[in-house]
């Protein structure tokens, strides 16, 4: 490490290699709240932000809002809200310094602070990048209304834990005093994310009044969208490595891939950067582009997670290159393509062919426990609605429900054949709870899909209930060499 930090006061000495916001950052006001500021956020839309503010748009500079940790701004603070993307292919890497985060809050330390973020009339759009678990919803798919946090939000509407907190407060308050309601632009991977959020925004809002309610329901612009972008944990080494090119120290650089995409329904009553302009897609409508890249990349990402933690792969591109879940993840797409709209334009031959050279990336070390997170909260929408689909057209969903077993399997095998905390999951102390049982493999897939509310009250529940019986015992009795045996996968190793 070096003795200086990356700054604003540093980033023009950086060496000609790397790429620095050319715009005069003291210029920039603030138009976009973010909350979840993560490494994906980091990589994926404050980037498309940073070309418009180089570009002259200088309305859009981003306030960043951790809703938990203070680590993300403790690394950032000292650097002037700058940080380096490193963009790295199997041969090449290219660095650029992003400047699109101007300030750094975090919501435990001081909420008030975030509240006045989200309600400065200068504010037109909040962004969210907060993972799955943290919508907290209920098994059904509505508002977990006993869950602790929304409790205490409900109760203390002025000092919010949650996202659905802070939104519905500081949309009260922009109401109050006349202020327009800012877009709410949903970034996580949920199907219809926009709509899924407004629902439970509204239900939440609900339960503090009719009228909040009504506006948010009525008044509130929700578009969905679909992000891509594949973005490992950032190492030691990677830090190390950066800042000695930089020659400064960055203390949180960001990993990540050439490939980038987002797809926006464009519904911002109160403006937007021009995001076209940087390759975003403006669209009416999300949803065909969202359940391509749900089923066919974030399907096959969490198949390759397990599977690969199974078969003792600590990456995705050594998974890949594994050629019986390579051939898996080809039957799996094939699966998932079925279940796919034909009409409106869906080139899947090409995009499964980009996913495959993305996951043979051998620079991005992109680790099979960091996608295992949270399966319970993943799957629903990544393979279990794509299951229950093939079900309901009379197709079998194999390869599908050998994702489920594979994720029993895999939290059934922490603390024995794998760490204890190689990966997590909010029904965590309930899963333990059922390990501690011996249950059957029948048993077992009737307790989790109960758990975690998989095919909740759909037809197809019981089928879903065998196929994933079945694919666990075999995992169980023979390991992923069975279960792929009888799928007629031959096990060569190259």
């Amino acid at each position: 490490m070096t003795d200086r930090r990356l700054s604003n006061s540093t980033r023009q000495a950086l060496p000609a290699s790397v790429a620095v916001p050319g715009y005069d950052r003291n210029r920039v006001v603030p138009g976009i709240v973010h909350l979840g500021v993560g490494a994906f956020h980091r990589a994926h839309q404050a980037a498309y932000v940073d070309d418009c503010l180089a570009a002259g748009g200088t309305d859009w500079g981003i306030v960043g809002v951790s809703l938990r940790s203070a680590d993300t701004r403790d690394a950032l603070a000292p650097q002037d809200g700058l940080y380096t993307l490193a963009v790295r292919s199997s041969d090449s890497e290219s660095l650029r310094v992003v400047g699109s985060i101007l300030s750094m809050l975090v919501a435990p330390e001081d909420p008030g602070a975030v509240l006045a973020a989200l309600t400065d009339p200068r504010t037109a759009i909040v962004t969210l990048t907060i993972t799955e678990k943290a919508y907290l919803r209920a098994a059904g798919g509505g508002l977990d209304t006993a869950h602790p946090d929304i409790v205490h939000d409900l109760a203390n509407p002025q000092m919010p834990r949650t996202a659905h907190g802070f939104l519905a407060e500081s949309l009260a308050r922009r109401r109050a005093a006349g202020i327009q309601p800012f877009t709410v632009l949903c970034c996580d991977n949920l199907p219809a994310n926009g709509a899924t959020l407004h629902r439970l925004l509204v239900e939440f809002a609900g339960l503090r009044g009719t009228d909040l309610a009504r506006h948010i329901a009525d008044e509130v612009a929700f578009p969905s969208s679909m992000v891509d972008r594949i973005v490992p944990a950032t190492t030691d080494a990677d830090r190390a490595r950066i800042s000695g090119q930089l020659g400064v120290e960055d203390a949180w650089p960001v990993m990540t891939e050439p490939f980038c995409q987002w797809v926006i329904e464009d519904d911002f009553p109160a403006g937007r950067p021009d995001w076209e302009r940087f390759g975003v897609t403006m669209v009416g409508d999300v949803e065909p582009f969202e359940d391509m890249k749900l089923r066919l990349l974030n399907g096959s990402h969490s198949a390759i997670a397990y599977l690969g933690l199974l078969s003792g792969h600590e990456t995705v591109d050594r998974a890949f290159a594994d050629p019986a879940i390579r051939q898996f993840v080809d039957g799996l797409w094939a699966e998932a393509i079925t279940t796919l709209p034909k009409d409106v334009g869906l080139d899947t031959a090409d995009y499964t062919a980009q996913l495959a050279k993305r996951y043979s990336n051998t620079a991005l070390a992109h680790r099979t426990a960091q996608i295992a997170n949270d399966g319970s909260q993943k799957l629903p929408q990544r393979i279990v609605a794509s299951a229950m689909e093939r079900m309901s057209a009379g197709a079998p969903p194999a390869y599908l429900m050998l994702v489920v077993a594979a994720w029993i399997a895999a939290c059934e095998a922490r603390g024995k054949a794998l760490p204890e905390s190689l990966f997590t999951d909010p029904l965590d102390l309930a899963l333990s709870a059922l390990d501690t049982r011996h249950l059957s493999p029948g048993e077992a897939a009737v307790a989790v899909f109960d758990l975690a509310g998989f095919a909740k009250d759909g037809t197809e529940r019981l089928t879903l209930i065998d196929l994933a019986a079945a694919h666990l015992e075999r995992l169980r009795q023979g390991g992923v060499a069975a279960a792929f045996t009888a799928l007629g996968i031959v096990n060569r190793r190259p």
